[in-house]
C-alpha cells in the first residue's frame, strides 16, 4: 500500500484494496461506491466540520431506528433512492406498477381470513376492500400471500401508537387469495399524513423547506410461487398531496376511487350499514418469476 497519498491518488489506492474480494459483485459495488463518494467529496470540497456533521447524522439515524421505526428506510425514501431502486428492478412488464415499501412494514403481522375486520378496533369510517390477483394472462392466482397495512383516520400507523394500542397490531394483516384469486377485508379509511419528522430525516426536510406529507394510501405486498413479488400501494383519487409526496411514490396507474356510500346501504359483505362507509375494488397483476 502506498504512503503519502494525495487528493489525486487516494481513490485508486482505496479501490485496489477490493481486488481480492471473494465476491465479484461486492467488488464492483464497492469500487464504484468509492469512486463516486470520493468524486462527490472533491466536487463539493467537503470540509472537516461537514464530515463530522454527516457522521453524527448517520449515528443518530442508527440510534433512533428500531424494528418498528426504520429511519434508514425513511432516509432512502426522502432522497428518492427507494423509488430509483424500484424503477431499476421493476420498471417494465405487464404487472401492476410497483412502488416503495415504506418504513412501516413490520414482521409479525396477524393472519386474517378473507372478509375479516383488520382494524383492530381503531375508530374510523368503515372501509371495505375487495381485491383480485391475476397473472400476466389474466388468470386468477390462487393461494397468493397478501400483506396489507395502512394508517388510521388521523394518519398514524399502529407502531406509532403502541402504548395506546397496548402493543397490539391494527390495520395490518396477512391474507391469502381464494381459488378465484380474490381476497377481501374490512378496516377503516386511512388519511394522508406527514412522514416522521422528529428524527434526523425531519431535519433534512425542514432545512430544504420540503413538505413532509404523504397522500392517503393502502400498502400491499404480494408473494406467489412462480411469480415475481409485488410491492405496491393504492392512492385515493383527489387527495391534496398526490403531487407532492415526500417520498416520490405516487404513480398515476395506482390512483383509484375510494367510493363513498351513505348510511343504510349494504356493504360488500352483506352488512346493512348504519353509518357512512367507503369501498375500494382493485385487480393486481403479477409478472412471472424471472428465470
Amino acid at each position: 500500500m502506498s504512503i503519502d497519498l494525495t487528493e489525486e491518488t487516494i481513490t485508486a489506492e482505496v479501490q485496489k484494496t477490493f481486488d481480492g474480494a471473494a465476491d465479484d459483485r461486492m467488488r464492483e459495488i464497492f469500487v464504484k461506491l468509492v469512486q463516486h463518494l470520493h468524486d462527490f467529496t472533491r466536487e463539493v470540497r467537503l470540509t472537516g466540520e461537514e464530515w463530522f456533521t454527516a457522521v453524527d447524522f448517520l449515528e443518530r439515524i442508527g440510534r433512533i431506528s428500531s424494528p418498528t421505526r426504520q429511519e434508514f428506510v425513511l432516509l432512502s425514501d426522502i432522497l428518492g433512492l427507494s423509488v430509483l431502486v424500484d424503477q431499476l428492478n421493476h420498471g417494465s412488464g405487464s404487472a401492476t406498477d410497483s412502488t416503495l415499501l415504506g418504513p412501516f412494514y413490520v414482521e409479525g403481522r396477524p393472519r386474517a381470513e378473507n372478509g375479516a375486520d383488520i382494524s383492530g378496533g381503531v375508530p374510523g369510517m368503515p372501509l371495505f376492500f375487495s381485491g383480485t390477483v391475476v397473472d400476466a394472462g389474466g388468470r386468477p392466482v390462487a393461494g397468493a400471500d397478501v400483506d396489507t397495512w395502512h394508517s388510521d383516520s388521523e394518519g398514524f400507523y399502529d407502531v406509532q401508537q403502541a402504548d395506546k394500542l397496548h402493543g397490539e397490531p391494527a390495520m395490518r394483516a396477512w391474507l391469502k387469495t381464494d381459488r378465484d384469486g380474490r381476497f377481501s377485508f374490512r378496516s377503516i379509511v386511512p388519511r394522508y399524513y406527514p412522514v416522521p419528522t422528529d428524527g434526523p430525516c425531519g431535519e433534512i426536510l425542514r432545512a430544504a423547506r420540503r413538505s413532509p406529507m404523504r397522500p392517503e394510501h393502502i400498502h400491499f405486498w404480494f408473494h406467489a410461487p412462480g411469480h415475481e413479488p409485488l410491492v405496491t400501494m393504492l392512492f385515493r383519487r383527489g387527495d391534496p398531496y398526490l403531487e407532492q409526496d415526500a417520498v416520490f411514490g405516487v404513480k398515476r396507474s395506482l390512483v383509484t376511487s375510494f367510493v363513498p356510500h351513505e348510511a343504510g346501504e349494504t356493504a360488500p359483505d352483506g352488512t346493512e350499514m348504519d353509518e357512512p362507509f367507503q369501498t375500494v375494488e382493485w385487480t393486481f397483476t403479477l409478472d412471472p418469476a424471472r428465470r
